[in-house]
């Protein structure tokens, strides 16, 4: 009795099986899956792809210039062995495109295989956000995808803009098509067989089967309308072995991007089977997409469009006019080599209507390189700092802009971030972070905002620390060397919690460590300029040491490198600074805001430091790596002869270049020196 009804309760436990959801299974069974519908689903996402309410994968929006992802979440094992080879397996999905903007096409939409799930170094518009400009072939993605593509991309070979491809490693297809279907069921013998093209973009729901045979390694890919019977000959259909392409194990997903133009991307079901034909996907069960078209018309509207007609006979002409005002004061110079720097390049017209058109009000600083203006990104809504540099065209802008977007993978606390560019007619704007409380020299020698300023020595000597770091960041720490070459206190932007950061890299060129830095023309400002970049007119760290010795004892005395006198004779701040250390009275040379207020070992330190980074020889000055650790009294600092300072600076300043050149084999290095007139430094304060 009790076995009888065990075997009567069996296909009742097989029913509830063939019962559960199908979503489920693609989470348990990693030899096949199948979602009709999203909802519930434990599927990964990322970037700009979310699940709607209706149960739908949706990879974009009406964003620009983003990507999203979806993946099955387990990975798939694609072969029986290590190393061995991919077996046989079938994929099926529904996708849709839609486009709020008629036929205006945006990037886009790629069914993919890969051996990760993080793409955050894939780039979006015509890069599907599955690649970037320097991996695009590269074997070591191990990457296999169908792309079904709506915008023809010269650069990768695109047949046209609506076609399908079969891409290995690239966007450069192996096998591509016209989208379209094999009319197998057609009622005439003429039509037959013939292809049928359709639309990707606003056809409604299309349905794809993608398949791969082991043995004969061909890789066959259908298209069809949803409700469609799978045509019997393929659109495309190739040898190519995967079995040199994808690892043992690997992810299923979809992929889409957004550039100029946008769209909206759709996964409606997805079914999945190795070594077996992918599970039928039933068309009823699917989520429908959404309506994107307009509304209909109302009684009032259809009284209203004749008058409204005859009204845009005239506003058409003003309209035209308005345009082309629009093209003139939006225009911008792109050239072809510019496209791989799409994600760090601004739109002229985001960042003019970001500083207003860039009015006076808009104004926060001007100098001998360019005017900054503040400004209000219209989509992140977040703040920035724009600076129009002009520049010639002919000389050099493809390996500036190189440099610019370099330097913009910065990332460093003291080291304002640089976001990007814009090249429009003759001029360069750079976009930076807005750094909320200006520049250091405001603080040190005027007004803000219409407030007077006061920095205590406790932020002075914390702000030199921190462009110490920075500097020390893009000496030796990034991947690169950057020479800043305008290491100075207008250049130092304070954050909204007065932190310093080196700022404003116009002029900055970068090379690889180790190797020669080939700058041979004179940047920079007066004051701030080392000796042998006067007269060898060649940039190295050393010369950034130099404007920071200078930037150190601009800070601790709040006096500029050069000013004149009520007689209009110009006082050198490295001379005062020695004058007063010869006088034995080097307490005279702080800052006298300071009012004492300040550590009187700190302010000895920053005197010393600042001179001996300034020193007239190079060999002479630290690296800002032994900079930093004078600064945190890791290492004590050297001591100097103050008759080798002075001597030499008064030869240099008369450009008495023959003693600077015969004086230099004989200095001793400042390790080796003693100084025994320092130690009698006296400040007093706190």
């Amino acid at each position: 009795m009790a076995g009888s009804m065990k075997l009567s309760t069996l296909p009742i436990l097989l029913l509830l099986i063939t019962c559960l959801p199908s979503s489920a299974t693609g989470s348990q069974d990693q030899e096949s899956f199948l979602y009709t519908g999203f909802a519930g689903s434990n599927i990964t996402l990322d970037g700009a792809a979310t699940i709607t309410p209706a149960g739908l994968v949706k990879l974009t929006n009406e964003s620009f210039r983003i990507k999203g992802h979806a993946f099955h979440p387990a990975p798939v094992r694609f072969r029986e062995a290590p190393n061995g080879t991919v077996r046989s397996f079938s994929v099926s999905f529904v996708f849709g495109i839609l486009s709020s903007f008629g036929d205006i096409r945006g990037h886009g939409f790629a069914f993919f295989i890969a051996p990760t799930t993080d793409l955050s170094a894939a780039f979006p518009i015509q890069f599907l956000g599955l690649v970037n400009a320097t991996n695009n072939g590269s074997a070591t993605n191990h990457l296999f995808a169908v792309e079904l593509d709506t915008i023809q991309n010269t650069e990768f070979g695109d047949i046209d803009n609506n076609h399908v491809g079969i891409d290995i490693n690239s966007l450069n297809s192996v096998e591509s098509n016209t989208a379209g279907f094999y009319n197998d069921d057609s009622s005439s013998r003429e039509d037959d067989g013939m292809l049928t093209n359709m639309s990707l973009i606003g056809s409604g729901p299309i349905q794809v089967w993608v398949e791969y045979h082991g043995e004969s390694t061909r890789i066959n890919v259908t298209l069809a309308p949803l409700g469609v019977a799978k045509p019997a000959r393929p659109l495309l259909s190739t040898v190519y072995d995967l079995s040199g392409v994808l690892t043992d194990q690997a992810y299923l997903g979809f992929s889409s991007s957004t550039g100029l133009s946008t769209g909206h991307h759709y996964v409606l079901g997805w079914s999945f089977g190795m070594g077996t034909p992918a599970p039928v996907i039933d068309p009823t069960k699917l989520p429908k997409l959404p309506y994107l078209g307009p509304r209909p018309q109302s009684k009032l509207l259809e009284i209203v469009l004749p008058i409204a007609s005859a009204v845009f006979v005239l506003a058409v002409g003003i309209l035209a006019i308005t345009m082309v005002r629009r093209h003139i004061r939006y225009k911008e110079v792109r050239e072809d080599w510019e496209v791989e720097y799409g994600p760090h390049r601004f739109s002229y017209k985001d960042l003019f209507r970001a500083t207003k058109g860039f009015k006076d009000k808009n104004l926060i600083g001007a100098g001998g390189f360019g005017r900054v203006y503040k400004g209000v990104l219209p989509k992140s809504k977040s703040q920035v700092a724009v600076k129009r540099v002009s520049y010639d065209s002919k000389q050099g802008v493809k390996e500036f802009v190189a440099e610019v977007v370099s330097i913009g993978h910065l990332q460093h606390r003291n080291v304002v971030q640089l976001l990007g560019y814009c090249r429009r007619k003759g001029e360069l704007l750079l976009v930076y972070d807005y750094m909320e409380n200006g520049s250091l020299d405001n603080h040190l020698y005027g007004q803000l905002q219409g407030k007077a300023t006061y920095l205590g020595w406790r932020q002075r000597f914390r702000i030199i620390k921190e462009i110490a770091l920075g500097l020390l960041y893009l000496h030796e720490d990034w991947d690169k060397v950057v020479l800043h070459r305008d290491v100075k206190a207008s250049n130092v932007l304070l954050d909204k919690n007065m932190n310093g950061r080196l700022g404003d890299f116009g002029l900055a060129r970068l090379y690889d460590h180790g190797t020669d830095p080939q700058t041979t023309h004179v940047v920079g400002t007066i004051g701030y300029l080392a000796p042998e970049l006067v007269h060898r007119g060649k940039a190295t760290t050393l010369t950034d040491v130099f404007a920071f010795g200078i930037f150190v004892l601009e800070v601790t005395c709040g006096q500029r490198p050069i000013k004149e006198d009520p007689q209009g004779n110009q006082l050198v701040l490295v001379d005062w600074v020695l004058q007063n250390w010869h006088k034995g009275s080097l307490a005279d040379v702080v800052d006298a805001k300071l009012q004492g207020g300040y550590d009187a070992g700190e302010a000895c330190l920053a005197l010393k430091l600042g001179l001996l980074c300034s020193h007239p020889f190079p060999q002479a000055r630290p690296s800002m790596r032994q900079a930093m650790q004078y600064l945190d009294g890791d290492v004590p600092l050297p001591e100097l002869l103050p008759e080798h300072f002075s001597f030499h600076m008064l030869a240099l300043m008369k450009n008495e270049s023959k003693v600077y050149s015969s004086a230099m084999p004989s200095y001793p290095s400042p390790m080796m020196t003693s100084f025994g007139s320092i130690s009698d430094f006296s400040i007093h304060g706190r």
